[in-house]
């Protein structure tokens, strides 16, 4: 059986929480998002860990978070920092803000060299979205593209409890492959109807259950040589905006697909995502690990 890896974007949790000890327990017994999603991984085959972070909260990060995983799961460690770039290269003296997603993953290659899945820190996406991903990562590719895949959640099972969230709506074709990602920056549920704005004044309704990803993928390993060479070329074009310019995992994905150099099986889950933007949004999630707890679809303790 191929050997898998979990990729987890963990770079920016120092600068959202204020320090890695404000990470607030959601679980039952005082566990954290991430708790969940690498017991849910290797629950459902993935052999190894690999956290990306920065240099800056690395002391903290694996004493905090990192060490709770070494008795359970091989664990192991990116830097993703400003001046990790291809070779050629420099950072613009005016660039302070970290490169984006797509850099972050970039940042992985030394320390992956299996099949991946990449998901985000913060977010809980379900135990069946790990499931499928591994069972896709370990099929046998008999394409000539690379054959990649994501995590499609219906967009009612994404909703903060208030306020507007941004989504990657998709476009997928008959065959469960992705054709398009929009971001939609604004979203909101006005009654029982679902709608956006880009202009702040005129709405346009969502169906609930219009795809969307939440950035959980899954990738072959030769994924990392096809990333760096799309970041060089982003690095190529920033001219006119050196400082904020980001280079973001779905537009690479995006760029790919357009190129025909790769394919995106859409796995759909029903499980609901569910992240803390808002305090209501946590109690939402305390209260539905609760009960998953009590319905026996997590143990009382993840790592006995």
């Amino acid at each position: 059986m191929k050997k898998t890896t979990l990729v987890i974007l963990a770079a920016g949790m120092g600068s959202r929480y204020g320090a890695l000890k404000q990470i607030d327990p959601v679980g039952p017994n005082g566990e954290f998002i991430l708790d969940y999603s690498v017991f849910d991984a290797k629950r459902a085959g993935f052999d190894k860990v690999v956290f990306i972070i920065k240099k800056a909260i690395e002391e903290e990060f694996k004493k905090a978070i990192g060490s709770r995983f070494e008795k359970h799961i091989e664990v192991g460690y990116a830097y993703q920092e400003l001046d990790k770039l291809p070779k050629g290269y420099s950072v613009p003296e005016i660039r302070q803000k970290p490169w984006g997603t797509g850099h972050a993953v970039m940042c992985c290659k030394d320390a992956v060299d299996t099949p991946f899945a990449v998901i985000n820190a913060d977010d809980y996406y379900g135990c069946d979205a790990f499931a499928k991903i591994y069972d896709f990562l370990v099929s046998e590719n008999k394409s000539e593209t690379l054959d990649f895949c994501m995590a499609g959640f219906a967009l009612k099972n994404t909703l903060a409890e208030s306020g507007s969230v941004s989504r990657g709506v998709c476009t997928v074709t008959s065959e469960n492959f992705l054709s398009d990602i929009v971001e939609r920056v604004q979203i909101e549920k006005h009654g029982e109807t679902i709608e956006f704005t880009e202009d702040n004044s005129t709405w346009s309704a969502l169906s609930p259950e219009t795809v969307v990803s939440m950035n959980c993928w899954g990738f072959p390993a030769q994924f990392l040589d096809c990333i760096e060479e799309k970041f060089a070329e982003f690095l190529a074009g920033i001219k006119d905006n050196p400082e904020k310019a980001e280079f973001y995992l779905p537009n690479c994905v995006d760029s790919l697909i357009k190129e025909k150099t790769a394919s995106v099986k859409v796995l759909n889950t029903s499980d609901k995502w569910y992240g803390i933007t808002y305090k209501e949004d946590k109690d939402a999630l305390m209260s539905a690990l609760k009960m998953m707890t009590d319905k026996g679809k997590y143990p009382e303790r993840l790592w006995k």
